[in-house]
């Protein structure tokens, strides 16, 4: 009697367990956030395990950067000679040394950085050199929020690394703001971007699931019109976002390309070796029973 009643008290608790899964499950699509849109492609040409920088979207990439996103965010891993080296935006192939490229020592002239004068002992602001890093347009991380809302603007330099899509990402939410759905409370100070990942449940008072996307401190950075180009491209938000994304994912990895040359080499070579070693198995072991 005993075993049946201990049976019958195990029925019953599964059956409670399996109906508070169900509830569970069924009340998630209505209870969940919307999530992030998932980027959009941006159909770039250095996708893919043979893919490399387009050497002219990278100069068009800086410029965005350094006229539009410098002002807020800072590259504080970057230098200047790097724009030189090998696969970047202004790489020279009759300069062997990227300090001593013309343009790179154009683009740093135009910067301030802090420095002390040699003599007096003095703070003072000079002319950077290819071999400075990329000025932070703030002292310190309290001034960055300070000057701007409480939210301090992150550091770029390797921020295509630090999102997943990490370039598609960038470009998706550059050229991604979009008027706040009806029924969603936006707070001062805050702006509606799909592909900003983040949690609207609670400001959601709309018929029907809760919108994808999130709330970004960020004023929507770009405008048709807005960074004139040299070469003719079109001076759009959708150009200007794949531009910059682009040159933020080469500053994220400025080694990218001679990774994936290296890497190939070594798969040639692997498979020859692995070719010539079992040539050689059957030669040694030709005709010896084993």
């Amino acid at each position: 009697m005993t075993l049946e009643t201990s049976m019958r008290s195990m029925k019953k608790t599964l059956v409670l367990i399996a109906v508070a899964a169900g509830l569970a499950i069924s009340a998630q699509p209505a209870l969940a956030a919307g999530g992030a849109k998932h980027p959009r492609s941006g159909g770039f040409s250095f996708e893919g395990p043979f893919g490399t920088f387009d050497q002219g979207q990278l100069q068009r990439g800086y410029k965005v950067y350094r006229e539009v996103c410098a002002s807020c965010h800072s590259m504080d891993l970057m230098h200047f000679r790097t724009l030189a080296e090998p696969g970047g935006p202004f790489y020279d192939p009759h300069q062997a040394n990227p300090a001593d490229n013309r343009f790179v020592k154009v683009l740093a002239a135009e910067a301030q950085v802090p420095d002390i004068d040699s003599e007096t002992g003095e703070a003072i602001m000079r002319d950077a050199v290819p071999a400075d890093k990329f000025p932070n347009p703030y002292p310190n991380a309290v001034a960055a929020a300070a000057g701007n809302g409480g939210a301090a603007p992150p550091d770029l330099s390797v921020m295509a690394k630090a999102r997943h899509d990490g370039a598609n990402y960038i470009y998706s939410l550059m050229s991604g703001y979009v008027a706040p759905p009806a029924g969603l409370r936006v707070g001062p100070g805050q702006y509606y971007n799909p592909y900003m990942a983040g949690d609207l449940s609670s400001y959601w008072t709309g018929e029907g699931h809760v919108p994808e996307g999130g709330f970004i401190a960020m004023p929507p950075p770009l405008m048709d019109g807005q960074v004139t180009y040299d070469d003719g491209s079109a001076e759009t938000v959708d150009q200007y976002a794949k531009d910059v994304a682009a040159f933020i994912a080469w500053a994220s990895d400025p080694k990218q390309v001679q990774r994936k040359q290296t890497g190939l080499g070594v798969m040639i070579f692997l498979f020859l070796f692995a070719g010539v070693t079992y040539v050689s198995y059957r030669r040694i072991w030709k005709g010896v029973a084993h």
